[in-house]
Order: C-alpha cells, then sequence, then structure tokens
C-alpha cells in the first residue's frame, strides 16, 4: 500500500508515535469517501459537526480523513500555509483548500466545528481566528506554548461561545483507561510517585519536524505525559524542578534541547518525574520509547505505550509495528480516530467527557513553568490556589 504523508509546512502534528504507526499500516490518503460519496449519510438535525481542518500534514491529513468517514460529521474545508500540502489535501479529500484560516472561515459561514493541527508554536492565531466565528474547537495538544496564548484564546472562546476540547489523546487509550479504573478500586491503593519516560528518536527534531527550534522535548512531549499523570490520579502539580541537557542538536544548528527531566509535586504528597528526550538513536524500533510506573501502597503498575507486541526481525534490524492507527475494511481507525469521533459527539450533543481547555491550560502552565525552571536552576511554585490534600 503506498504511503502519501506530509511533513512539512503545517505538515507535522503533535503525537509522534502516530507517524511510526501509519508507517507501519502503510497508510495513505489517496482514497477517501468524497463529500458527494456520502451525501447518503445524513446528519440528524441537531448541531451539526460540519467541520474545517487548520493543518493538513500528518495529525490534520489524519483527523480529515477520520472526519471525511464520519456518517455523523462533514468535511468542509482544509488549511494549510503550504501550496503542496493543499495539493495533496484537495486531490485526497475532494474539498476546497485554502492557504489561510481567515480565507476558510470566510469562505464557509456553515462551518461549525475545526480541527487545529499547526505546529504547537501556531496554536493562539489559528484558535483565535475560529473561535473569533464562533467554532468549536479540537485543539491539538499543547493548548498552546504560553499562558497568554492559552488564555487568549480561552477568552475568545468565551466571548463567542465557542467550546474547546484539547486533543490529549491517550485519555483514548484502552491501556490507560484500564489503569485508571484500577486506580479507583479498594485495590489501587494510596499513590506514591508515577514515573514516565517518554522520547523520541532524532529523526523527529531533525527530520520530520522543520520547527523543532521553537519547540522542545519539554513541549513536544511532556504534554502527553504530564496531562496523562493528572487525569491518571486526579491530582494537579503543586510545584517543579527541572533539569536538560543541551549540544547535541544545536552540534547541527537546532538551538533546542536535548532531553529534560522535571519532578512535579502533586497535591496529594504524591510526586511525577517526567522524562523526555528527542535524540535516541534511529537504529530504536520505533519513532518513539514510552514506558510508564505507577506505584502506590498496595500495588506496582507497568504500562509499555511503544511496544504494541509486535516485533519484526528483519534485514534492518528489529522493529515495534504499530497498532495506534490502522485500515479495516477501507476505514482508518485506532485510538486518535475514536478521539476524533468524540470530537463530533463533542460538537453534536455538548456532553462528551472530553479534556477541555482547563486541562490544556493546566498542563500549558506546567511546562512553562518546567521551561523557567530550567532557565532559573530552581523548584517553581505552580497555582497558589492549589492546596496540598
Amino acid at each position: 500500500m503506498e504511503s502519501h504523508i506530509l511533513v512539512r509546512g503545517f505538515a507535522a502534528g503533535s503525537a509522534t508515535h502516530v507517524f511510526d504507526a501509519l508507517l507501519s499500516v502503510g497508510f495513505r490518503l489517496t482514497r477517501v469517501l468524497t463529500n458527494h460519496e456520502r451525501a447518503g449519510l445524513s446528519v440528524t438535525a441537531d448541531r451539526q459537526a460540519r467541520v474545517g481542518v487548520v493543518g493538513g500534514g500528518i495529525r490534520g491529513s489524519m483527523f480529515a480523513r477520520a472526519i471525511s468517514e464520519n456518517p455523523r460529521a462533514h468535511l468542509v474545508a482544509i488549511c494549510d500555509q503550504s501550496s503542496r500540502v493543499l495539493q495533496g489535501a484537495a486531490t485526497s479529500f475532494d474539498v476546497p483548500t485554502y492557504g489561510s484560516v481567515e480565507a476558510m472561515v470566510g469562505a464557509h459561514p456553515e462551518l461549525t466545528a475545526a480541527i487545529v493541527a499547526t505546529p504547537d508554536f501556531a496554536h493562539r492565531d489559528a484558535a483565535v481566528v475560529c473561535a473569533t466565528h464562533g467554532l468549536d474547537l479540537m485543539i491539538e495538544k499543547p493548548l498552546a506554548t504560553t499562558t497568554a496564548d492559552a488564555e487568549a484564546i480561552i477568552a475568545t472562546a468565551n466571548k463567542s461561545g465557542s467550546r474547546i476540547m484539547v486533543g490529549f489523546e491517550n485519555r483514548w487509550n484502552p491501556r490507560f483507561s484500564t489503569v485508571r479504573n484500577l486506580l479507583r478500586t479498594v485495590d489501587g491503593g494510596r499513590l506514591i510517585t508515577q514515573q514516565v519516560s517518554l522520547n523520541d528518536t532524532i529523526f523527529v527534531p531533525t527530520k520530520m519536524l522543520s520547527w523543532a527550534e521553537k519547540s522542545s522535548p519539554a513541549w513536544f512531549l511532556m504534554p502527553h505525559t504530564l496531562d496523562l499523570a493528572i487525569w491518571l490520579s486526579g491530582t494537579q502539580p503543586v510545584s517543579v524542578y527541572a533539569r536538560g541537557h543541551r549540544g547535541v542538536l544545536a552540534g547541527l544548528g537546532i538551538n533546542t534541547w536535548d532531553s529534560v527531566s522535571a519532578t512535579f509535586t502533586m497535591n496529594d504528597g504524591s510526586y511525577v518525574v517526567l522524562n523526555s528526550s528527542w535524540i535516541l538513536p534511529e537504529t530504536a524500533p520505533a519513532v518513539y520509547d514510552f514506558r510508564y510506573e505507577i506505584q502506590t501502597d498496595s500495588t506496582v503498575f507497568h504500562i509499555d505505550g511503544a511496544n504494541h507486541g509486535i516485533t519484526q526481525y528483519g534485514a534492518a534490524g528489529v522493529r515495534w509495528p504499530q497498532c495506534a492507527v490502522f485500515e479495516r475494511s477501507g476505514r482508518i481507525t485506532g485510538i486518535p480516530i475514536d478521539m476524533v469521533n468524540d470530537f463530533v459527539g463533542f460538537v453534536r450533543e455538548g456532553d462528551t467527557d472530553v479534556p477541555t481547555h482547563e486541562d490544556g491550560l493546566l498542563v500549558t502552565q506546567a511546562i512553562e513553568a518546567v521551561h523557567e525552571s530550567l532557565a532559573e536552576g530552581s523548584i517553581i511554585e505552580l497555582f497558589p490556589h492549589v492546596h496540598k490534600k
């Protein structure tokens, strides 16, 4: 099966494990249901999910396909700054394409929702334009890369009545939802620590992302793990101390952190250690490595997020084929697709349990504090209004 994946301009989304998963199934975008073919799949009379996608790269293209194949939604248009990306999107989806968010929303007053899948640092501008027009939003994690940007998005949404869902997709991973449920049982015990390593190979900042210098392992990877730590435990961070390393990427002309380690004290007295690096060798069996350990006073959970139970040995070495995204009967399915489908439900019914702007703001504030700690070399107190239990 031929692969048609775009990775430049607005081409790179934020969850790199999906990149490997798409490659492992030979993901293609060259044949999806067109809007004409979907005409027989009616959307009911409640608030319709007429969706525009902002950013047509790896993640945006996947989201667009998920919307186009959802009988309860309608893919209206796609916008991206890259003409090459737009040409591919027009061919794949048979929808109008635009070079700016303003042009897309201006041309389509029928839009009710938008998915923002731009590079992380560009979320504010795209989200504010869409929210100004009253569109419900699914914004890729992180909500924004500064607290000021996150608050601007939220203020605009509050003013227009837009609702925001943040794409913390690991909440849809059955491994983590299973552990969350177990932690809430009598046998789950009192939480002591969560220790998490989420790393990428050096392929990601050097070849996959054109904007790695505007990011860091903390911004690109830790929103996944910090949101999980908060969601799994029901706690919030009250302080953080971070350390990091620079040099490898700087030597390649990319001025950003190679690795970051952050220790959060939570408001229940437990602590969370997050480790993220994006300089692992490309010979690693997957483009990312994800190991999660939870210790309570009565039990321990080990979760391997990168090894999906398949190991392939061949001339090119050892690899772990990914199963987070796959095709069945010509349709795309998997963890991020479940997330998109719940966004459709969020738009239409509004009562779906999804990560909100409050979750997104909390994570942005905390990761911003990680970088403040890196700069100052000291413990940063978070959210003085959050008291220890």
